[in-house]
C-alpha cells in the first residue's frame, strides 16, 4: 500500500471516492466535501488545509481514505478544546497548528478511516501520524468516529474523549401520535400545546426535497439562515455557494422543512438524510416564533423518520430541553493523540475525569425523559464499550 496527500478532494476521482465503504454517509460523499472545498468555506484561508490521506494498492486503486485538515483553530469542530490551547499559550509554546480528521462544521458521527480492511486502516492512521511532526502539528485529533474507528484508535492508543447529543430512536412508530403514546400524560399535553400553537399562529409548514430548490427559493433560504448568525454578531460559516452546491450535486440528499406566515417565508430547517438516519443541520428564521424552533427542527424530523421508515434522527449538538421531547442522551466521542508528552499525561488524566463524570451524567439524564414506560434505560442502549471507555 502506498499512501499520498490530496490537497483538495478536485483531486480525487468522484466515483473512487464515492466506493469506499462509509460514504453512504451524505457528508462523506465527495460531493459534500469538496462543496465545502470549492465554496471556500473549508479551504487554508478559514482555516482549513485539506491533507486527506489517499491509500492505494498496488495495482493502483483507492483502497482507503481518511478526510484530514491543517486547522490553524479550533472553531467549526464542534470538540472544544480551547482551555489545551491556553494551556499550550501560557507555557510559551504552540498549540495551533494541529490536524483533524473531521467534517468540516459537522458534528455527525461517523466512518473516518473510509475502509474496510484492518491492514488499511493501520495504514491510514501511520499515514496521519507520520503528518504530525513535518507539518509542524501539536497533535492527531478524530471526531465523531464510528464505533469501529473508535475502537481501533484507542486500541492504536489515542486517547477517548466524551461528550453527549440527544437522538431519537424509531422503535417502529406508525405516527406521530403513536410515537406520543409513550409519553406520560403531563409531558404529552404539553407538547401537542406546542404544535398548536404553529397552527393558532398562522404558519404554514412544508417539506421540500433537493429537487424542488428553485433559485429563489435558494436565496430565501440562505436569508433566513444567515439572519439567525447575525442575530449573534457573526456570519454564518457556511455561505450561500456551498448550499448552491448541494443542490446540484447532492438533490436527493436535501431535506428542507419551511415555514411561512400568509405565504411569507419566516423560517427554515435544513436536515440531510442518509440510507437510515436523517441528520438535522442550519436553521434559519426570521423572527422569534413560539415553538416554531421546535416544530421545524425536532417534531418535523421525526414525523419525517417516520413517515420515510429512518431508524434515527440526529438533530444537531447540545440541548437538554431535546430530553423532554424524547431525544435520547447519546454517547459521542473524539480520539487524541499530543505530541508533547507533558501535555498528554495532563490532558489524559482530566479526560479520564471528565469522561466519568460525562457518563454519570448520561444515565442521570435519562431519569428526565418523557416515556412513562419503565425501560428507559434499555431504550437507551449505551454500548460496553462507552461504559468501559468512560472508566479506563
Amino acid at each position: 500500500m502506498k499512501a499520498r496527500i490530496a490537497r483538495s478532494l478536485a483531486d480525487v476521482d468522484a466515483a473512487e471516492w464515492n466506493g469506499l465503504p462509509g460514504t453512504d454517509v451524505p457528508f462523506l460523499r465527495h460531493e459534500f466535501l469538496l462543496a465545502l472545498e470549492s465554496s471556500g468555506c473549508a479551504t487554508h484561508a478559514s482555516g482549513w488545509s485539506a491533507n486527506h490521506v489517499l491509500l492505494r494498492s498496488s495495482d493502483g486503486r483507492l483502497a482507503g481514505a481518511m478526510p484530514l485538515y491543517l486547522k490553524s483553530h479550533s472553531w467549526g469542530e464542534f470538540v472544544f478544546d480551547f482551555a489545551w490551547a491556553d494551556a499550550y499559550h501560557r507555557a510559551g509554546l504552540r498549540y495551533y497548528p494541529r490536524l483533524v480528521s473531521a467534517v468540516p462544521f459537522t458534528p455527525a458521527t461517523g466512518p473516518r478511516l473510509l475502509t474496510a480492511d484492518a491492514a488499511c486502516r493501520s495504514a491510514l492512521l501511520a499515514a496521519a501520524r507520520s503528518l504530525v511532526g513535518p507539518l509542524g502539528a501539536s497533535s492527531l485529533h478524530v471526531l465523531f468516529p464510528s464505533v469501529d474507528d473508535r475502537a481501533f484508535l484507542q486500541s492504536a492508543g489515542l486517547m477517548p474523549r466524551l461528550d453527549c447529543q440527544f437522538h431519537w430512536k424509531n422503535e417502529g412508530y406508525a405516527t406521530f401520535d403513536n410515537f406520543l403514546a409513550g409519553f406520560t400524560a403531563e409531558k404529552r399535553k404539553k407538547l401537542k400545546r406546542e404544535r398548536r400553537r404553529i397552527i393558532e399562529a398562522g404558519i404554514t409548514c412544508r417539506t421540500l426535497g433537493g429537487n424542488e430548490l428553485d433559485e429563489a427559493t435558494l436565496d430565501v433560504i440562505f436569508r433566513l439562515h444567515a439572519m439567525t448568525f447575525a442575530r449573534y454578531g457573526h456570519a454564518p460559516y457556511l455561505n450561500r455557494e456551498f448550499f448552491g452546491r448541494l443542490v446540484d450535486t447532492l438533490p436527493d440528499a436535501l431535506v428542507v422543512e419551511l415555514a411561512a406566515v400568509n405565504g411569507e417565508p419566516v423560517a427554515c430547517a435544513i436536515s440531510l438524510r442518509g440510507p437510515d438516519a436523517l441528520y438535522g443541520r442550519y436553521w434559519g428564521a426570521s423572527g422569534d416564533y413560539h415553538s416554531l424552533h421546535f416544530e421545524l427542527c425536532y417534531y418535523r424530523g421525526i414525523e419525517y423518520c417516520i413517515r420515510e421508515g429512518l431508524s434515527r434522527f440526529e438533530p444537531g449538538t447540545q440541548g437538554e430541553h431535546k430530553l423532554l421531547r424524547g431525544f435520547l442522551p447519546t454517547p459521542v466521542w473524539s480520539l487524541h493523540e499530543i505530541a508533547d508528552t507533558r501535555f498528554a499525561d495532563a490532558i489524559g488524566d482530566w479526560l479520564a475525569r471528565e469522561r466519568a463524570a460525562r457518563f454519570a451524567w448520561l444515565q442521570e439524564a435519562a431519569l428526565h425523559l418523557p416515556f412513562r414506560r419503565a425501560d428507559i434505560p434499555a431504550r437507551l442502549d449505551f454500548d460496553v464499550r462507552d461504559r468501559m471507555a468512560a472508566k479506563d
